[in-house]
């Protein structure tokens, strides 16, 4: 695989990585929102990431020659978790229901916590990556002088 392809590949994994961690952030943001535009509590969110082909000449020759293609990440949807709200008894809340029961957003901090770091994690690999490919690239340059 040539340096440019590499690095195609993880920018389209770094701007994934950065749409995942917006989601993560914007789940965090509204953990005790109970009322939005749309009616009822907030709705955790999640990114949807599919392996899209590379189409370069490349990946093109790659996928002629040995039947192989080459994908890189793309977010194609943002969709909302269906899970019903968990309910507190907050009788005191302004959006509790006659039993004092307050519908709140299907947000686990723990988990939320964790798809963060994860995210984090591949953030940093997909920059490790980069980084190698110029470095690559650069000592390249040095042979050839």
């Amino acid at each position: 695989m040539d340096f440019l392809t590499s690095m195609k590949i993880s920018s389209s994994g770094l701007a994934t990585q950065r749409k995942r961690m917006e989601t993560i952030s914007s789940n965090l943001a509204n953990i005790e929102t109970t009322r939005t535009a749309e009616g009822g509590p907030y709705r955790r969110k999640d990114v949807v990431v599919t392996a899209m082909p590379l189409g370069d000449e490349f990946a093109e020759t790659l996928k002629n020659e040995f039947g192989e293609t080459v994908h890189q990440s793309l977010v194609t949807d943002i969709v909302e978790d269906q899970s019903e709200p968990k309910m507190v008894y907050d009788p005191n809340h302004p959006d509790a229901n006659e039993s004092g029961y307050v519908a709140m957003p299907n947000i686990n901090l723990m988990t939320e916590m964790v798809d963060m770091v994860t995210t984090q994690r591949s953030f940093e690999a997909n920059v490790t990556a980069i980084n190698a490919s110029k470095a690559m690239a650069q000592r390249a340059i040095d042979l050839g002088r």
